[in-house]
């Protein structure tokens, strides 16, 4: 495990490159900082402003090594390097409301966009124009959609938001693919058809949403603190567990039957699904380690009793993370064998978590 502090301010969002040598974050405003890591930490590269209000979303595209970008103020930018600088290029997205969310496709050449408009964006590149151009997918979306993720055929995509319900469409341009092949979710694919629909029953919106690694299970986290694994293979058979966790707000694979997720209780937690279509929770993946007991004099004993009403000296948190960690994501290895991923937090912290170290840290633990 390794942590770097990115400085005060909350991380929004995180995406890293193919290699996993930079990494680029937002601190809840309108600039994107790229950091390369180096000896000692990581470095400041490049910083992308063209944002005019809080940066929402970040996705960094391995094949191509582009970033997509999307904000409060409207707008998504796909920045490329070129000649030792990024260089943004227009995505016309025409929405009227936020974008709050961005993913690019397995394939890396379209992306999707979801909005504060209801609707969902999927964007392609148009050679004449040298723009990105998008086709909306409407119904029956009925509130902001939150979050996205694409399945691994390049085609659906599924959504969260904040109707309570999960969606897959299909996201078929034939401009620029040629015609998919039948899934576990349908077989007819015309553009913005939505294959599934499905609700857990709680009253929670969708935080973050994430297909497995084969594209038959899906799995999305709500606010009503709960976790829930759809099985396509199997008549789409809904399994949901609620805890007395907080709610979760970020998600992902990170191997066949196992989740890592994470949101207002500061620590990751490892859950698992079952061949017998359950799902359960493992274990946390943050070993508290309790701190010694230093010495205190009486005058500093009394001051805090007076200011704080304890004794303590300290309002540190156990868990590694000093505030809700905001997002989870693969460093490297893939939904289907990951060896490391990353979480970011309000704390300003970006932590990377070994899968080998954990499992041999918490008796009996294993990732699969």
């Amino acid at each position: 495990m390794s942590a770097h502090s990115f400085g005060v301010a909350p991380i929004t969002c995180h995406a890293w490159n193919g290699k996993g040598s930079e990494i680029a974050i937002s601190n809840n405003d309108q600039n994107i900082e790229i950091y390369k890591k180096a000896p000692t930490g990581y470095d400041l590269t490049a910083t992308l402003s063209e944002h005019g209000q809080r940066v929402t979303g970040i996705d960094w595209e391995p094949q191509h090594n582009r970033i997509v970008t999307s904000g409060a103020d409207r707008n998504a930018y796909v920045w490329e390097f070129k000649d030792g600088k990024w260089k943004p290029c227009l995505v016309i997205l025409r929405i009227n409301r936020a974008a709050t969310c961005v993913k690019w496709s397995p394939n890396g050449d379209k992306f999707a966009v979801g909005s504060s408009s209801r609707l969902i964006s999927i964007c392609y590149f148009e050679e004449e124009n040298h723009w990105w151009v998008s086709k909306h997918i409407k119904k029956p979306i009925r509130s902001t959609v939150t979050c996205l993720d694409w399945h691994p055929n390049n085609v659906l995509i599924s959504a969260g938001s904040c109707d309570f319900k999960a969606r897959i469409f299909s996201a078929y341009i034939k401009e620029i693919e040629s015609k998919p092949s039948a899934t576990c979710w349908g077989a007819k694919m015309p553009f913005a058809n939505c294959m599934f629909e499905v609700s857990n029953g709680g009253g929670g919106w969708i935080h973050d949403i994430s297909f497995s690694a084969s594209g038959d299970l899906l799995a999305f986290v709500g606010h009503d603190s709960s976790i829930s694994v759809v099985n396509g293979a199997n008549q789409q058979q809904l399994a949901v567990v609620k805890g007395s966790f907080l709610p979760l707000v970020s998600l992902t694979w990170v191997g066949p039957h196992s989740i890592v997720a994470a949101g207002h209780d500061c620590l990751p937690k490892l859950f698992r699904y079952s061949d017998d279509g359950n799902v359960t929770f493992v274990n946390d993946l943050d070993v508290h380690k309790e701190k010694e007991a230093g010495t205190m004099s009486a005058m500093n004993r009394f001051r805090n009793l007076d200011k704080k009403a304890t004794a303590e000296a300290t309002t540190d948190l156990k868990t590694k993370h000093q505030n809700t960690i905001t997002q989870v994501s693969i460093y490297s290895g893939t939904k289907e064998n990951c060896s490391k991923f990353s979480t970011t937090g309000k704390d300003g912290q970006m932590i990377i978590w070994d899968v080998k170290s954990l499992e041999s840290s918490i008796a009996g633990l294993k990732i699969s």
